[in-house]
């Protein structure tokens, strides 16, 4: 379960949590990807979910893919945001419909590093 006390929103987020995460709110391991639109960076929780048949990773590929996600996550200061999206949000993935948060950067910095991104 994602802990929201203002110690955790500082915290990175890591694999374990954001599988525990998905797998209580919604019962699977739903991807996660990061996608571009006019000049935007969204984190999006896709419909396909490592425990189908069809899913086109296998589990240990499943979690590089997660870390790798999350490394860009936790790098842009928004692990805090994420989580709190993440045990909020009143959606659910549906097939064709991902849920999306639009990445946004908290000062210059943050803009220069989304920036890097967006290339």
């Amino acid at each position: 379960m994602l802990d929201l006390n203002p110690e955790s929103a500082a915290e990175p987020l890591n694999v374990e949590e954001l599988i525990s995460c998905l797998r209580q709110r919604w019962r699977a391991t739903y991807d996660l990807q990061l996608v571009v639109r006019r000049n935007r960076l969204y984190l999006q929780v896709m419909w396909a979910y490592l425990e189908q048949q069809s899913f086109p990773m296998d589990e240990t590929s499943y979690r590089e893919h997660i870390a790798e996600v999350l490394d860009v996550v936790n790098r842009l200061g928004l692990a805090g945001e994420v989580r709190d999206w993440l045990t909020s949000t009143r959606d659910k993935p549906r097939l064709g419909k991902a849920l999306s948060l639009h990445l946004e950067s908290r000062g210059a910095e943050g803009d220069s590093l989304i920036k890097e991104f967006l290339v």
